[in-house]
Protein backbone atom coordinates (compact mmCIF):
# COMPACT_ATOMS: atom_id res chain seq x y z
CA UNK A 1 0.00 0.00 0.00
CA UNK A 2 1.21 3.57 -0.83
CA UNK A 3 -0.04 6.86 0.28
CA UNK A 4 -1.98 8.43 -2.59
CA UNK A 5 -1.00 11.89 -3.59
CA UNK A 6 -4.17 14.14 -4.11
CA UNK A 7 -5.37 15.18 -6.69
CA UNK A 8 -4.62 18.88 -8.42
CA UNK A 9 -7.77 21.11 -8.25
CA UNK A 10 -9.35 21.57 -11.42
CA UNK A 11 -8.07 24.82 -12.72
CA UNK A 12 -4.97 25.42 -10.52
CA UNK A 13 -1.92 26.02 -12.64
CA UNK A 14 0.37 23.45 -13.12
CA UNK A 15 3.42 25.38 -13.01
CA UNK A 16 2.38 26.64 -9.14
CA UNK A 17 2.72 24.91 -6.19
CA UNK A 18 0.79 25.49 -3.18
CA UNK A 19 0.94 24.19 0.34
CA UNK A 20 -3.06 24.74 0.45
CA UNK A 21 -5.37 23.27 -1.93
CA UNK A 22 -8.18 24.92 -1.93
CA UNK A 23 -11.38 22.28 -1.72
CA UNK A 24 -15.75 22.52 -1.83
CA UNK A 25 -17.13 22.14 1.65
CA UNK A 26 -17.91 18.95 2.93
CA UNK A 27 -21.51 17.85 3.57
CA UNK A 28 -20.87 14.20 5.37
CA UNK A 29 -23.78 12.11 5.00
CA UNK A 30 -24.82 10.54 8.64
CA UNK A 31 -24.30 6.90 8.87
CA UNK A 32 -25.37 4.56 11.11
CA UNK A 33 -23.60 1.23 11.78
CA UNK A 34 -21.27 -0.89 14.48
CA UNK A 35 -18.02 1.50 13.72
CA UNK A 36 -20.54 4.92 14.18
CA UNK A 37 -22.18 3.46 17.51
CA UNK A 38 -18.61 2.53 18.54
CA UNK A 39 -17.22 6.25 17.39
CA UNK A 40 -20.74 7.70 19.77
CA UNK A 41 -19.36 5.97 22.52
CA UNK A 42 -16.05 7.23 22.19
CA UNK A 43 -17.51 10.61 22.12
CA UNK A 44 -19.79 10.73 25.03
CA UNK A 45 -16.88 9.01 27.44
CA UNK A 46 -13.94 11.68 26.31
CA UNK A 47 -16.64 14.42 26.60
CA UNK A 48 -18.07 13.07 29.81
CA UNK A 49 -14.42 12.82 31.38
CA UNK A 50 -13.53 16.41 30.02
CA UNK A 51 -16.95 18.55 31.20
CA UNK A 52 -17.68 16.07 34.42
CA UNK A 53 -13.90 15.70 36.05
CA UNK A 54 -13.70 19.51 37.39
CA UNK A 55 -17.29 19.24 39.02
CA UNK A 56 -16.00 15.62 40.59
CA UNK A 57 -15.46 16.71 44.54
CA UNK A 58 -12.35 14.83 45.90
CA UNK A 59 -11.52 15.02 49.89
CA UNK A 60 -12.79 18.69 49.87
CA UNK A 61 -11.28 19.97 46.92
CA UNK A 62 -11.44 18.98 43.20
CA UNK A 63 -10.57 16.17 41.47
CA UNK A 64 -8.51 17.42 38.67
CA UNK A 65 -6.94 20.63 39.58
CA UNK A 66 -3.99 21.88 37.82
CA UNK A 67 -3.36 25.25 40.44
CA UNK A 68 -0.58 27.11 38.60
CA UNK A 69 -0.40 30.24 41.25
CA UNK A 70 0.15 27.50 44.00
CA UNK A 71 1.95 25.27 41.70
CA UNK A 72 0.23 22.25 42.73
CA UNK A 73 -1.47 20.15 40.42
CA UNK A 74 -3.94 17.59 42.22
CA UNK A 75 -5.09 14.11 40.45
CA UNK A 76 -7.37 12.60 42.50
CA UNK A 77 -5.54 11.30 45.59
CA UNK A 78 -2.23 12.86 44.30
CA UNK A 79 -0.46 16.29 44.21
CA UNK A 80 2.58 16.88 42.41
CA UNK A 81 4.53 19.64 42.03
CA UNK A 82 6.74 21.40 40.23
CA UNK A 83 9.67 18.92 41.33
CA UNK A 84 7.83 16.19 40.18
CA UNK A 85 8.44 17.12 36.82
CA UNK A 86 9.84 13.80 35.99
CA UNK A 87 6.52 11.95 36.22
CA UNK A 88 5.48 14.32 33.49
CA UNK A 89 8.25 13.37 31.05
CA UNK A 90 7.30 10.06 31.82
CA UNK A 91 4.03 10.09 30.73
CA UNK A 92 4.86 12.04 27.42
CA UNK A 93 6.80 9.26 26.51
CA UNK A 94 4.35 6.72 27.32
CA UNK A 95 1.61 7.77 25.15
CA UNK A 96 4.25 8.58 22.82
CA UNK A 97 4.92 4.89 22.62
CA UNK A 98 1.18 4.14 22.68
CA UNK A 99 0.46 6.19 19.48
CA UNK A 100 3.16 4.17 17.93
CA UNK A 101 2.05 0.49 19.29
CA UNK A 102 -1.70 1.63 18.64
CA UNK A 103 -0.84 3.03 14.87
CA UNK A 104 1.11 -0.24 14.02
CA UNK A 105 -1.08 -2.21 14.85
CA UNK A 106 -4.63 -0.61 13.30
CA UNK A 107 -3.38 2.38 11.82
CA UNK A 108 -5.40 5.59 13.07
CA UNK A 109 -7.17 4.40 15.98
CA UNK A 110 -6.57 7.57 17.97
CA UNK A 111 -7.54 10.27 14.77
CA UNK A 112 -10.95 8.36 14.59
CA UNK A 113 -11.95 7.63 18.16
CA UNK A 114 -9.94 9.61 20.43
CA UNK A 115 -8.40 12.86 18.50
CA UNK A 116 -10.25 15.97 20.08
CA UNK A 117 -10.44 17.22 17.07
CA UNK A 118 -12.35 14.39 15.45
CA UNK A 119 -14.21 14.92 18.98
CA UNK A 120 -15.90 17.74 19.26
CA UNK A 121 -15.99 18.07 15.16
CA UNK A 122 -18.35 15.06 15.70
CA UNK A 123 -20.81 16.92 18.42
CA UNK A 124 -20.89 20.11 16.17
CA UNK A 125 -21.92 18.11 13.19
CA UNK A 126 -25.02 16.49 15.35
CA UNK A 127 -25.88 20.11 15.82
CA UNK A 128 -25.78 20.74 12.42
CA UNK A 129 -27.78 18.07 11.47
CA UNK A 130 -30.33 18.44 13.98
CA UNK A 131 -31.11 22.26 13.24
CA UNK A 132 -29.99 22.30 9.05
CA UNK A 133 -31.41 18.14 8.21
CA UNK A 134 -29.43 15.63 6.22
CA UNK A 135 -26.87 15.88 3.56
CA UNK A 136 -29.21 16.88 1.06
CA UNK A 137 -31.15 18.98 3.45
CA UNK A 138 -27.68 21.12 3.78
CA UNK A 139 -26.18 21.26 0.87
CA UNK A 140 -29.94 22.69 0.01
CA UNK A 141 -30.28 25.56 2.07
CA UNK A 142 -26.70 26.13 1.40
CA UNK A 143 -27.67 27.26 -2.59
CA UNK A 144 -30.51 28.90 -1.69
CA UNK A 145 -31.20 32.49 -1.40
CA UNK A 146 -31.01 34.33 2.20
CA UNK A 147 -34.49 34.27 3.03
CA UNK A 148 -35.99 34.23 7.21
CA UNK A 149 -35.94 30.89 7.30
CA UNK A 150 -32.65 30.45 5.81
CA UNK A 151 -31.35 32.99 8.63
CA UNK A 152 -33.34 31.45 11.38
CA UNK A 153 -31.65 28.32 11.23
CA UNK A 154 -28.44 29.49 10.74
CA UNK A 155 -28.72 31.96 13.65
CA UNK A 156 -29.51 28.59 15.88
CA UNK A 157 -26.99 26.78 14.90
CA UNK A 158 -24.19 29.48 15.31
CA UNK A 159 -26.01 30.03 18.40
CA UNK A 160 -25.87 26.68 20.04
CA UNK A 161 -22.03 25.95 18.44
CA UNK A 162 -21.21 29.38 20.75
CA UNK A 163 -23.00 28.31 23.52
CA UNK A 164 -21.30 24.48 23.58
CA UNK A 165 -17.60 26.54 22.61
CA UNK A 166 -18.48 28.71 25.48
CA UNK A 167 -18.78 26.06 27.92
CA UNK A 168 -15.67 24.37 26.45
CA UNK A 169 -13.74 27.35 27.28
CA UNK A 170 -15.25 27.68 30.32
CA UNK A 171 -14.84 24.16 31.36
CA UNK A 172 -10.80 24.24 30.42
CA UNK A 173 -10.31 27.21 32.46
CA UNK A 174 -11.92 25.24 35.43
CA UNK A 175 -9.35 22.86 35.20
CA UNK A 176 -6.91 25.80 36.49
CA UNK A 177 -9.15 27.81 38.58
CA UNK A 178 -11.38 25.70 41.21
CA UNK A 179 -14.63 25.49 38.97
CA UNK A 180 -17.28 26.33 41.56
CA UNK A 181 -15.43 29.81 42.07
CA UNK A 182 -14.87 30.12 38.51
CA UNK A 183 -19.24 29.81 38.13
CA UNK A 184 -19.91 31.49 40.86
CA UNK A 185 -17.85 34.76 39.92
CA UNK A 186 -19.69 34.18 37.00
CA UNK A 187 -22.35 36.29 37.76
CA UNK A 188 -22.11 39.20 38.66
CA UNK A 189 -19.14 39.03 36.39
CA UNK A 190 -16.07 39.17 38.11
CA UNK A 191 -13.09 36.93 36.41
CA UNK A 192 -9.50 37.41 36.29
CA UNK A 193 -8.31 39.01 32.76
CA UNK A 194 -6.64 35.70 32.03
CA UNK A 195 -9.70 33.94 33.05
CA UNK A 196 -11.22 35.69 30.58
CA UNK A 197 -9.40 35.54 27.34
CA UNK A 198 -8.81 31.63 27.86
CA UNK A 199 -12.54 31.49 28.29
CA UNK A 200 -13.33 32.95 25.27
CA UNK A 201 -9.63 32.61 23.45
CA UNK A 202 -10.36 27.96 23.75
CA UNK A 203 -14.61 29.07 22.97
CA UNK A 204 -13.34 30.68 19.22
CA UNK A 205 -10.84 28.18 18.62
CA UNK A 206 -13.40 25.23 19.31
CA UNK A 207 -15.63 27.28 17.00
CA UNK A 208 -13.45 27.79 14.53
CA UNK A 209 -12.03 23.90 14.75
CA UNK A 210 -14.98 22.58 15.11
CA UNK A 211 -17.52 24.68 13.12
CA UNK A 212 -15.48 25.51 10.21
CA UNK A 213 -12.07 24.11 9.61
CA UNK A 214 -12.92 20.30 9.87
CA UNK A 215 -10.37 18.28 8.08
CA UNK A 216 -8.40 21.02 7.37
CA UNK A 217 -6.97 20.75 10.94
CA UNK A 218 -6.43 17.03 9.59
CA UNK A 219 -4.86 18.25 6.31
CA UNK A 220 -2.87 20.99 6.75
CA UNK A 221 -2.33 21.76 10.32
CA UNK A 222 -1.79 18.21 12.05
CA UNK A 223 1.96 16.84 11.71
CA UNK A 224 0.44 13.17 12.52
CA UNK A 225 -0.95 12.91 8.77
CA UNK A 226 2.18 13.40 7.47
CA UNK A 227 4.26 10.80 9.44
CA UNK A 228 1.97 8.50 10.02
CA UNK A 229 2.40 5.93 6.79
CA UNK A 230 6.04 5.45 8.47
CA UNK A 231 4.85 3.56 11.41
CA UNK A 232 2.78 1.30 8.74
CA UNK A 233 3.69 -1.75 7.22
CA UNK A 234 2.38 -4.85 5.35
CA UNK A 235 0.53 -6.31 8.67
CA UNK A 236 -0.82 -3.26 9.42
CA UNK A 237 -4.48 -2.71 10.30
CA UNK A 238 -6.12 -0.25 7.72
CA UNK A 239 -8.87 0.60 6.28
CA UNK A 240 -9.15 -0.87 2.61
CA UNK A 241 -11.21 -1.12 -0.04
CA UNK A 242 -11.11 -4.69 -1.60
CA UNK A 243 -10.19 -3.98 -5.34
CA UNK A 244 -10.08 -7.58 -6.41
CA UNK A 245 -13.46 -8.33 -5.90
CA UNK A 246 -15.24 -4.87 -6.44
CA UNK A 247 -13.63 -4.42 -9.53
CA UNK A 248 -15.25 -3.53 -12.52
CA UNK A 249 -17.61 -1.33 -10.12
CA UNK A 250 -20.99 -0.86 -11.58
CA UNK A 251 -24.60 0.32 -11.15
CA UNK A 252 -27.37 -2.94 -11.09
CA UNK A 253 -30.29 -3.97 -9.88
CA UNK A 254 -30.84 -5.52 -6.17
CA UNK A 255 -30.17 -8.79 -6.57
CA UNK A 256 -27.92 -8.93 -9.32
CA UNK A 257 -25.13 -11.52 -9.35
CA UNK A 258 -22.40 -9.84 -10.21
CA UNK A 259 -20.51 -12.62 -11.49
CA UNK A 260 -22.93 -13.12 -14.31
CA UNK A 261 -23.24 -9.75 -14.92
CA UNK A 262 -19.10 -9.33 -15.55
CA UNK A 263 -19.10 -6.71 -12.70
CA UNK A 264 -17.65 -6.75 -9.32
CA UNK A 265 -19.24 -6.16 -5.88
CA UNK A 266 -19.16 -2.30 -5.61
CA UNK A 267 -22.30 -1.14 -6.65
CA UNK A 268 -20.96 2.68 -7.72
CA UNK A 269 -23.02 4.14 -5.33
CA UNK A 270 -20.72 6.81 -3.72
CA UNK A 271 -21.79 6.16 -0.54
CA UNK A 272 -18.36 6.16 0.73
CA UNK A 273 -17.57 9.22 -0.44
CA UNK A 274 -20.34 10.96 0.95
CA UNK A 275 -20.12 9.64 4.30
CA UNK A 276 -16.28 10.52 4.63
CA UNK A 277 -15.48 13.55 6.94
CA UNK A 278 -12.60 14.25 4.73
CA UNK A 279 -14.10 13.76 1.36
CA UNK A 280 -11.63 11.05 -0.09
CA UNK A 281 -12.76 7.97 -2.42
CA UNK A 282 -11.12 5.18 -0.13
CA UNK A 283 -11.19 2.80 -3.14
CA UNK A 284 -8.46 5.01 -4.97
CA UNK A 285 -5.80 3.23 -2.28
CA UNK A 286 -4.34 4.46 1.42
CA UNK A 287 -4.45 7.72 1.52
CA UNK A 288 -2.65 10.17 4.56
CA UNK A 289 -6.11 12.51 4.44
CA UNK A 290 -8.13 8.62 5.48
CA UNK A 291 -8.38 9.31 9.75
CA UNK A 292 -8.85 6.01 9.78
CA UNK A 293 -12.92 7.16 11.26
CA UNK A 294 -14.31 3.79 9.59
CA UNK A 295 -17.49 5.34 7.99
CA UNK A 296 -17.22 4.13 4.80
CA UNK A 297 -17.34 0.24 6.17
CA UNK A 298 -20.27 1.06 7.73
CA UNK A 299 -21.96 2.53 4.47
CA UNK A 300 -20.63 0.38 2.44
CA UNK A 301 -21.61 -3.02 4.58
CA UNK A 302 -25.37 -1.16 4.48
CA UNK A 303 -25.13 -1.13 0.76
CA UNK A 304 -23.49 -4.22 0.33
CA UNK A 305 -26.64 -6.16 2.76
CA UNK A 306 -29.16 -3.96 0.57
CA UNK A 307 -27.77 -5.96 -2.33
CA UNK A 308 -27.74 -9.34 -0.49
CA UNK A 309 -23.89 -9.47 -1.46
CA UNK A 310 -21.48 -10.36 1.51
CA UNK A 311 -20.25 -7.57 3.63
CA UNK A 312 -16.53 -6.61 3.85
CA UNK A 313 -16.14 -5.14 0.76
CA UNK A 314 -14.77 -1.94 2.46
CA UNK A 315 -12.83 -3.40 5.49
CA UNK A 316 -10.30 -3.02 8.43
CA UNK A 317 -7.85 -5.34 6.77
CA UNK A 318 -3.47 -5.77 6.15
CA UNK A 319 -1.95 -5.57 2.88
CA UNK A 320 -0.73 -9.25 3.32
CA UNK A 321 -4.31 -9.86 3.48
CA UNK A 322 -4.99 -8.39 0.11
CA UNK A 323 -1.94 -9.91 -1.54
CA UNK A 324 -3.61 -13.20 0.10
CA UNK A 325 -0.45 -13.81 2.24
CA UNK A 326 -0.43 -14.61 5.84
CA UNK A 327 -0.47 -11.26 8.08
CA UNK A 328 1.70 -11.67 11.10
CA UNK A 329 0.11 -9.47 13.72
CA UNK A 330 2.63 -10.87 16.60
CA UNK A 331 6.39 -9.21 14.83
CA UNK A 332 9.39 -7.67 16.20
CA UNK A 333 7.93 -3.99 16.12
CA UNK A 334 4.93 -4.89 18.15
CA UNK A 335 7.25 -6.78 20.51
CA UNK A 336 9.34 -3.56 21.08
CA UNK A 337 6.61 -1.28 21.35
CA UNK A 338 4.42 -3.14 23.51
CA UNK A 339 7.44 -4.01 25.99
CA UNK A 340 8.66 -0.87 26.16
CA UNK A 341 5.05 0.64 26.80
CA UNK A 342 4.56 -2.12 29.45
CA UNK A 343 7.79 -1.63 31.12
CA UNK A 344 7.30 2.57 31.07
CA UNK A 345 3.72 2.12 32.53
CA UNK A 346 4.71 0.26 35.17
CA UNK A 347 7.54 1.84 35.92
CA UNK A 348 4.99 5.07 36.16
CA UNK A 349 2.77 3.47 38.27
CA UNK A 350 5.52 2.00 40.92
CA UNK A 351 6.88 5.70 40.84
CA UNK A 352 3.79 7.63 41.93
CA UNK A 353 3.07 4.31 44.38
CA UNK A 354 6.30 4.80 46.25
CA UNK A 355 6.73 8.44 45.99
CA UNK A 356 7.69 10.22 49.02
CA UNK A 357 6.66 13.96 49.36
CA UNK A 358 10.33 15.52 50.34
CA UNK A 359 13.25 16.07 48.77
CA UNK A 360 16.48 17.59 50.17
CA UNK A 361 18.51 19.08 48.17
CA UNK A 362 22.50 19.06 49.08
CA UNK A 363 24.21 21.98 48.40
CA UNK A 364 28.22 22.60 49.09
CA UNK A 365 29.44 25.42 49.37
CA UNK A 366 32.69 25.90 46.54
CA UNK A 367 33.60 29.38 48.09
CA UNK A 368 36.30 26.80 50.44
CA UNK A 369 37.00 23.33 49.96
CA UNK A 370 37.47 22.97 53.74
CA UNK A 371 38.74 24.52 56.64
CA UNK A 372 40.08 23.53 60.28
CA UNK A 373 38.49 25.09 63.06
CA UNK A 374 40.01 25.88 66.49
CA UNK A 375 38.58 22.32 68.04
CA UNK A 376 41.16 20.79 64.92
CA UNK A 377 38.31 19.48 62.89
CA UNK A 378 37.61 19.68 59.64
CA UNK A 379 34.58 21.35 58.85
CA UNK A 380 32.81 21.63 55.68
CA UNK A 381 29.58 24.61 55.22
CA UNK A 382 26.56 23.06 52.97
CA UNK A 383 23.18 24.60 52.52
CA UNK A 384 20.17 22.38 52.57
CA UNK A 385 17.33 22.57 50.36
CA UNK A 386 14.28 21.03 52.27
CA UNK A 387 10.49 21.00 50.02
CA UNK A 388 8.02 19.80 51.79
CA UNK A 389 5.66 18.50 48.92
CA UNK A 390 2.90 17.44 51.04
CA UNK A 391 -0.38 18.98 52.20
CA UNK A 392 0.15 19.63 55.28
CA UNK A 393 3.06 21.26 57.33
CA UNK A 394 5.89 18.56 59.21
CA UNK A 395 8.73 19.00 61.98
CA UNK A 396 11.82 17.45 60.64
CA UNK A 397 14.86 15.97 62.02
CA UNK A 398 17.82 16.20 60.84
CA UNK A 399 20.66 13.29 60.53
CA UNK A 400 24.26 12.89 58.91
CA UNK A 401 26.73 9.81 58.83
CA UNK A 402 29.43 8.19 56.45
CA UNK A 403 32.41 9.02 58.74
CA UNK A 404 32.95 8.07 62.20
CA UNK A 405 32.46 10.40 64.11
CA UNK A 406 30.55 13.35 61.56
CA UNK A 407 28.12 15.63 63.44
CA UNK A 408 26.52 18.98 62.72
CA UNK A 409 29.00 21.62 64.39
CA UNK A 410 25.49 22.89 65.68
CA UNK A 411 22.10 20.91 66.17
CA UNK A 412 20.08 21.93 63.88
CA UNK A 413 17.27 20.88 66.17
CA UNK A 414 13.76 20.55 65.03
CA UNK A 415 13.05 21.83 61.74
CA UNK A 416 9.45 23.30 60.72
CA UNK A 417 8.89 23.04 57.09
CA UNK A 418 5.30 24.32 55.55
CA UNK A 419 3.43 22.92 52.82
CA UNK A 420 5.02 23.60 49.84
CA UNK A 421 7.97 25.55 51.26
CA UNK A 422 10.95 25.24 50.76
CA UNK A 423 13.16 25.45 53.42
CA UNK A 424 16.86 26.89 53.14
CA UNK A 425 19.01 25.27 55.90
CA UNK A 426 22.74 26.69 56.11
CA UNK A 427 24.77 24.71 58.22
CA UNK A 428 28.08 22.93 59.06
CA UNK A 429 29.68 20.07 59.67
CA UNK A 430 32.81 18.79 61.31
CA UNK A 431 34.66 15.80 61.48
CA UNK A 432 38.07 14.27 63.09
CA UNK A 433 40.92 14.03 60.12
CA UNK A 434 42.26 11.15 61.76
CA UNK A 435 38.67 9.31 60.35
CA UNK A 436 39.14 10.35 56.86
CA UNK A 437 39.90 8.02 54.47
CA UNK A 438 40.38 10.02 51.44
CA UNK A 439 40.78 13.86 50.38
CA UNK A 440 36.73 13.33 49.55
CA UNK A 441 34.21 10.93 51.12
CA UNK A 442 30.86 10.27 50.56
CA UNK A 443 28.52 11.27 53.81
CA UNK A 444 24.67 10.84 54.18
CA UNK A 445 22.18 13.21 55.50
CA UNK A 446 18.85 11.91 56.77
CA UNK A 447 16.25 13.52 56.81
CA UNK A 448 12.76 12.11 58.90
CA UNK A 449 9.98 13.76 60.09
CA UNK A 450 8.64 13.91 63.83
CA UNK A 451 4.89 13.58 63.37
CA UNK A 452 5.13 11.08 60.38
CA UNK A 453 8.07 8.83 60.92
CA UNK A 454 7.20 7.32 57.33
CA UNK A 455 8.04 10.47 55.63
CA UNK A 456 11.86 10.20 55.24
CA UNK A 457 14.64 10.86 52.61
CA UNK A 458 18.18 10.36 52.25
CA UNK A 459 20.36 12.65 50.15
CA UNK A 460 24.17 11.95 49.93
CA UNK A 461 27.00 15.03 49.80
CA UNK A 462 30.56 14.88 49.64
CA UNK A 463 32.86 15.93 52.51
CA UNK A 464 36.08 16.97 52.11
CA UNK A 465 39.38 17.09 53.75
CA UNK A 466 43.61 16.90 53.44
CA UNK A 467 44.71 14.53 50.99
CA UNK A 468 46.29 10.93 53.15
CA UNK A 469 49.70 10.37 52.58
Amino acid sequence: MTAETPSRPEGQDSGKSSFYAKTAKIYAREVKGRFATLRIYAVFALLGLYYGLPWLPWDGRQAVLFDLPARKFYIFGWVFWPQDFFFLALLLIIAALALFFFTALAGRLWCGYACPQTVWTETFMWIEHWVEGDRNARMKLDKAPWSAGKFRKKLLKHSLWALFALWTGFTFVGFFTPMHDLAARLWPFDWGPWETFWVFFYAFATWGNAGFMREQVCLYMCPYARFQSAMFDKDTLVISYDAERGEPRGSRKRGTDPKAAGLGSCVDCTMCVQVCPTGIDIRNGLQYQCIGCAACIDACDDIMDKMNYPRGLIRYTTEHSLLHDVPHVIRPRMMVYGGLLLALTIGLLVAIALRVPLQLDVIRDRNALYRMNDEGLVENVYTLKIINMDEREHRYRLGVSGVPGLKFTQDPGEIRVGSGEVFDLPTRVSADPEELKAASNEIRFDLVSVDAPKLKTVTAGRFLGPARH
